[in-house]
């Protein structure tokens, strides 16, 4: 598979696609969540343009959650190396060339639009990330207008033919660097391009733009974007404080509970600015002392903890604790040998793409030596498989176990708090309890 026929189907990208999908979807994250799938029709000609916070893990997103077909368009530095072009047009990713690659470059532009014109008549889908580069705040930047050219001029040299199709697509991570997160992707409305093509007749500049503010608004309806940067903090940080429970809510999922908070907030700034203020004071005051009294908001919500029931919870851990250290096998394989790499990594936003990227090569490696140890060391080829599958069943239980053993921790903390009538702590609680309180009067307002 090469740049001349990226758009060609392959049998070798179908397989590793399929593999490094289900880790992604499966193993990577907790849960992936889609919104709006019904909004692509495989049918039409289709440019998918998702906001752009998590470096590759955004395009990521978009390609193990859309059953199309997709090719890419990335920056062309990349690509300078032969052996890592060769593994990038495998991948399906094309170059773009900028002016700060040397004016030169551009000619090449030439070459890559006509093969985006290829990409697009063959049905398959073009992904480009509009904002340009990762910037890692909840946030849409000012636009390029790249991905509105690559429209107009695709359907300009088709005879406006194509009636091409842009989907705004929203991804939201539950946090951008940890494992086992929580990844919602929510494809908008289509944007068809043929609404703009008269004015781009009489006017391209205006036409350009027009697109691009369309494309604009309707990103940020499908994604978590908080205008304000000022507050950015304080608002960010209400979110989970308000709606931290929710996140592997698939019925109501939190990225549109997070929407309508940040809307209406945005409504209180113009009608009660002292209460808007207050609310922000208040999350921001919340986050500190939660952080300092190492404690969290589900056990600030939680109204007692019982020592009977803190102790019941340790003594239920015993048994699962040989299943806990055997699960490290796993964890110790796939998880923390990227985590020591990624840490190295300066900008934060590449972290998790260095993570997966290295856990994915390290299970190419290591599950096919797993399963050959498996079936060498025990007697019978069905015991050995066996024993190679517990080792991610045990992973995942040894997992949750520790999520609840630091949770248990936690409540004995918050315990020693209450018992012992720790000052600080008992002011978390109120401000925590006022802040949920003014929440809820503004939530309930129409």
């Amino acid at each position: 598979m090469g740049k001349e026929n990226i758009e060609k189907y392959s049998a070798g990208y179908a397989l590793v696609k399929t593999v490094a999908g289900f880790w992604h979807n499966n193993i990577f994250y907790r849960k992936v969540i889609v919104l709006g799938r019904e909004n692509i029709n495989q049918r039409d000609h289709l440019i998918f343009a998702p906001n752009h916070q998590n470096a590759l893990m955004d395009a990521l997103a978009v390609l193990f959650t859309s059953r199309d077909r997709l090719v890419f368009l990335a920056r062309s530095d990349i690509f300078r190396k032969k052996l890592l072009a060769s593994i990038l047009y495998f991948l399906k990713i094309l170059p773009v060339y900028r002016i700060r690659d040397g004016f030169s470059s551009l000619k090449g532009n030439d070459e890559i639009f006509t093969k985006t014109i290829d990409v697009l008549k063959s049905n398959t889908g073009l992904v480009i990330l509009p904002e340009g580069d990762h910037a890692g705040f909840r946030r849409l930047r000012q636009l390029k207008k790249g991905i509105c050219r690559v429209a107009f001029q695709s359907e300009e040299a088709t005879d406006y033919s194509l009636n091409i199709k842009i989907i705004p697509v929203g991804l939201e991570f539950s946090h951008y660097q940890r494992f086992r997160q929580v990844l919602t992707v929510a494809y908008g409305k289509p944007i068809e391009v043929s609404g703009f093509v008269e004015l781009y007749k009489k006017s391209p500049e205006r036409a350009l733009n027009e697109l691009r503010e369309k494309l604009s608004s309707e990103m940020k309806v499908n994604m978590i974007h908080i205008a304000s940067e000022e507050d950015y903090e304080a608002i960010d940080e209400l979110r989970s404080i308000v709606n931290g429970r929710f996140s592997d809510d698939v019925k109501f999922p939190k990225l549109l509970r997070d929407r309508i908070l940040i809307e209406k907030l945005n409504k209180l700034k113009i009608s009660n600015s002292a209460a808007y203020e207050k609310i922000c004071s208040l999350s921001l005051k919340v986050k500190v002392s939660a952080s300092e009294l190492n404690t969290n908001y589900r056990l600030l919500e939680k109204k007692k903890h019982s020592l009977g029931w803190l102790l019941a919870g340790i003594i239920s851990l015993i048994p699962g604790f040989p299943i806990f250290l055997y699960g490290n096998i796993f964890n110790l394989t796939f998880v923390e040998l990227p985590l020591m790499q990624s840490r190295k990594i300066k900008d934060p936003q590449f972290r998790s793409s260095i993570n997966y990227a290295l856990s994915i090569i390290l299970a190419f490696i290591f599950v096919p030596l797993y399963l050959f140890l498996s079936l060498f060391l025990f007697p019978t080829w069905w015991i050995g498989l066996l024993i190679f599958f517990t080792i991610p069943v045990s992973w995942l239980i040894g997992w949750n176990y520790r999520l609840y053993f630091h949770r248990l921790i936690g409540g004995f903390r918050v315990r020693n708090y209450i018992k012992g009538n720790n000052i600080k702590f008992v002011q978390l609680r109120k401000d925590h309890t006022e802040l949920l309180n003014m929440v809820a009067v503004l939530q309930n307002e129409k």
